[in-house]
């Protein structure tokens, strides 16, 4: 573990449009994963404590030996679960500044899910090598081994189901009761590189119910109103009370939506770059999100001067509630 070099004081909150705070210190590469710890403002990164008016203080840092893509938080919110691009998990201790390696694969771990079940947690980790994976972390293999049908992408978990995304647009539901069969593909939703999300529910009973907006596109010029410029939905966070969501895209913009009544509740001012990753706190009063490049144009798009920055946003109740359905 290693320190920041002004983690024993908190810095100032520079102030930017709509007087959403920018966290200082924040990571020198793109930001691929952000994720709030349940028991406190912690916020997984690197290790920043969030103060209660914004004023943020670096906790701590530990290493991967490649860029690091997915982060998460056991249910205790104590200790922090990251994969990368070497191939490995590692799971880092804040109670005592220790980590250790927790998880294999033989391609980067794109995704990384703590999941809670009647029997314990358990670690879920999504990779390249077209695998997903279950750890017991009392032991060095995994319990279970899932080949998928292509490359892992995205991968979320509400027990007792989880839901892996792939690449060639493959969807993938399990029931964590049986962990290693897919199950019939509550309800879900998922961003495209298309400028689309798509609410999907589960059960047939539920399927007069799913729907897919379009979002994340502009106009070719002011007149023209033809939304044919096209970008990626990066990220999408649920409110942790209010069950509303956000989208970040490629043209740097978050909106706020509401999937009951099929409307956007709220719009921010265009960044000037990328949003790749977003994420409520544990009582969705703070909403943190990155501008960084996305690699959406590959490695050409990477220029010099590019933001990379980590911002707080305090979210008011008129911007994340509900609205009486239509």
């Amino acid at each position: 573990m290693s320190f920041f070099g002004t983690s024993t004081t908190s810095t100032t909150p520079a102030a930017t449009t709509e007087k959403d705070i920018e966290v200082q210190e924040p990571p020198s590469d793109s930001i691929s994963s952000l994720a709030f710890s349940s028991a406190a403002d912690y916020l997984a990164v690197r290790l920043y404590e969030v103060g209660p008016n914004g004023q943020t203080q670096g906790k701590a840092m530990y290493g991967h030996q490649g860029p690091v893509l997915s982060v998460c938080w056991n249910k205790d919110g104590n200790r922090v679960i990251s994969g990368g691009a070497d191939n490995a998990a590692r799971m880092f201790d804040i109670t005592n500044g220790q980590s250790q390696q927790v998880a294999q694969h033989d391609a980067p771990i794109k995704v990384v899910k703590w999941i809670e079940t009647p029997q314990g947690g358990v670690l879920a980790t999504g990779s390249w090598d077209k695998t997903l994976k279950y750890w017991d972390l009392r032991s060095a293999n995994p319990v279970a081994t899932v080949q998928l049908p292509e490359r892992c992408y995205t991968m979320d978990a509400q027990y007792p189901l989880l839901v892996v995304g792939t690449a060639e647009r493959h969807i993938q539901i399990y029931n964590l009761s049986t962990p290693a069969t897919p199950y019939k593909v509550v309800g879900f939703a998922v961003g495209s590189i298309e400028g689309r999300v798509a609410i999907q529910y589960v059960e047939d009973k539920d399927s007069s119910n799913n729907f897919s907006f379009k979002c994340h596109r502009k106009d070719q010029s002011p007149n023209s109103k033809d939304q044919s410029l096209v970008y990626a939905v990066n990220d999408i966070s649920f409110h942790p009370v209010h069950g509303t969501f956000s989208t970040c895209g490629s043209d740097g913009t978050i909106h706020y939506w509401d999937k009951d009544a099929r409307t956007r509740l709220k719009s921010f001012e265009p960044t000037p770059g990328p949003i790749t990753a977003t994420t409520f706190n544990r009582n969705g009063t703070i909403f943190a999100y990155a501008i960084s490049y996305d690699w959406s144009k590959g490695h050409s798009g990477m220029t010099p001067g590019h933001p990379n920055k980590l911002m707080l946003h305090a979210c008011k109740d008129e911007e994340v509630k509900r609205r009486p359905k239509k």
